[in-house]
């Protein structure tokens, strides 16, 4: 993801100011530039640090809770544009994550792509206009290496379908079947997710009635997807006020 940040914004003409990885990753103290041979990203990759942070005029996390955790502490002081789209936060995190947009400007997605912002969008309009008489699955599909499951896309998927469809705001989260689990229940949402191979990121949701079934779907081909979107949730924060916004007000959603 850091190597398709650079690009993306390299190609819209943004310069690298800071790079940070973790304190034991063998591209400490290596210059950025030298990962995709590009003159704007001049500048040597450190542990996250306050110094690095004086001069950038936002920053972009694509690490793990607990990096961005650490840099969010750190920014208090700068009050500058955070975009994170880092998943697997623990609610206390995501707690104080909407604490630090009380002080400075930020993005927060569980998915950075702006196909994927759209599924969120369309599945809200579907949640809304249909009933329980359709059944809601979600299907989730990442590469081998993913650390948790379901993906934060496919939670917010839940979370958008359990807010707008009437009858299934306390529905049952069926994380798989397995065994004899009795007949499907209308007040119950599938939650399906395959790990394997290189899959960057596949998300589907399934409104299945008695006479026909709609399909949401989006695929990511590569990660470019999440790099341009996060590029692009940076440029709108520019001279934003304090707040917490989505990718919803990045896409221009009302």
């Amino acid at each position: 993801m850091g190597n398709a940040v650079l690009r993306i914004m390299t190609n819209r003409s943004h310069k690298l100011y800071a790079a940070f990885e973790s304190d034991n990753s063998p591209l400490i103290n290596k210059n950025a530039k030298e990962l995709i041979n590009n003159p704007l990203c001049d500048c040597l990759i450190s542990a996250i640090n306050r110094e690095a942070l004086i001069e950038v005029d936002g920053v972009i996390d694509f690490s793990s809770p607990e990096a961005a955790m650490k840099l969010i502490k750190l920014m208090y002081e700068f009050k500058k544009p955070i975009v994170i789209g880092t998943t697997g936060f623990s609610n206390e995190q995501i707690d104080e994550i909407k604490q630090y947009s009380k002080t400075g400007p930020l993005v927060h997605s569980p998915n950075m792509s702006l196909g994927v912002n759209l599924l969120f969008k369309l599945t809200e309009i579907a949640s809304k206009a249909l009933n329980t008489e359709y059944d809601v699955e979600i299907f989730e599909a990442h590469h081998r290496n993913k650390k948790d499951a379901p993906s934060g896309t496919a939670k917010k998927l839940l979370e958008i379908i359990k807010g707008n469809m009437i009858g299934l705001s306390d529905a049952a989260v069926m994380n798989g079947r397995g065994g004899i689990t009795g007949e499907r229940t209308a007040n119950e949402i599938g939650m399906h997710a395959m790990r394997g191979g290189s899959i960057i990121g596949e998300h589907t949701v399934y409104f299945t009635g008695l006479d026909d079934r709609i399909e949401l779907t989006h695929r990511a081909v590569n990660r470019d997807v999440f790099a341009t979107g996060a590029v692009a949730a940076m440029e709108y924060l520019h001279e934003k006020k304090a707040g917490f916004y989505t990718m919803y007000d990045v896409l221009g959603f009302k």
